[in-house]
């Protein structure tokens, strides 16, 4: 012990003279100079499937585990919007719609066509309304009171929301073109929109749709359908859900089309017909649905 000691001062001395203060000693040699058994690691009291797991590899323990990132290396995309949409300028629902309504009254593509109106008609109803219903295009009514749905055939959509158990206020009314089709000698008399038309004025009714997100759409008639990229016949694509930006939407019969079938004595069957398709969107919206309600436009 004395010899070990002798050396080590020996050692230490040298140090000094090179100027050297410390020196670095082994775990446990301290305690053999001093004849001390030198204290248990940790490791060793540990059972031996924990030592294993404690135990890193070489390569962990040379190298520290990195800091966790805060941002991803490949951050995910922002959603885009759909194509075809119009972004406005807001801070809710209301300004948005409003900003909308501006941007149409001087649409340049539907202006530039020179077969429509001057007078824009947009659109009526509580913007956040779970059912939402589109025509095709505003007529002379329409026109004169700058809102859609309010001529007879407006009325007959008015009773129908009734027979619903809804008020026109409670749901969002829209249609596929903004202005009026014009024709020569037009009077009162009124004609359905072009394809091309209809593409001039399509984005404003999708932008609405995109920011009231409404529970269910319903498309009045082929026209409405078609713009609403659900094309072909009303009798063909009604009683059952489509889809439009991941809305279910419902085809059914224009209500000008029962003015015309009541005339020609088959109200009924057109009634029934349409009635049929707002009973499902009415289940689709969770409506109560009465007994009486479901008997409604019965043949006799």
């Amino acid at each position: 012990m004395s010899a070990a000691s002798d050396l080590l001062k020996q050692h230490l001395l040298q140090r000094q003279l090179k100027g050297g203060t410390h020196i670095a000693l082994r775990p446990g040699t301290m305690e053999r100079l001093l004849g001390q058994e030198p204290a248990p690691k940790l490791s060793d009291m540990m059972p031996a499937a924990r030592r294993q797991e404690s135990v890193p590899t070489p390569a962990t323990a040379a190298t520290p585990a990195p800091a966790k990132r805060l941002v991803p290396d490949n951050p995910a995309p922002e959603p885009r919007r759909a194509a075809g949409l119009i972004q406005v300028d807001g801070s809710t629902l209301e300004e948005k719609l409003a900003a909308l309504r501006v941007l149409a009254e001087k649409w340049e593509p539907a202006r530039s066509l020179n077969s429509l109106r001057q007078t824009m008609v947009f659109a009526v109803g509580d913007p956040c309304a779970s059912l939402m219903l589109v025509g095709e295009a505003p007529g002379a009514e329409e026109e004169k009171l700058r809102e859609p749905f309010v001529g007879p055939a407006g009325q007959k959509l008015t009773a129908i929301l009734k027979a619903m158990g809804l008020e026109r206020s409670q749901v969002y009314i829209s249609n596929i073109c903004k202005f009026r089709p014009a024709m020569e000698n037009q009077g009162s008399g009124n004609r359905k929109p072009t394809a091309e038309e209809m593409r001039a004025c399509v984005s404003f009714v999708l932008t609405e749709i995109d920011l009231i997100r409404p529970k269910v759409i319903v498309a009045l008639g082929a026209t409405a359908a078609e713009g609403l990229g659900i094309p072909g016949s009303v009798g063909g694509l009604r009683g059952r859900f489509h889809n439009t930006s991941g809305i279910p939407t419902m085809v059914t019969y224009h209500p000008s089309y029962i003015l015309r079938e009541e005339k020609t004595g088959d109200g009924i069957r057109a009634k029934r017909a349409v009635w049929e398709d707002m009973l499902k969107v009415m289940e689709k919206l969770g409506l109560p649905i009465s007994e009486k309600q479901r008997g409604y436009f019965q043949a006799k």
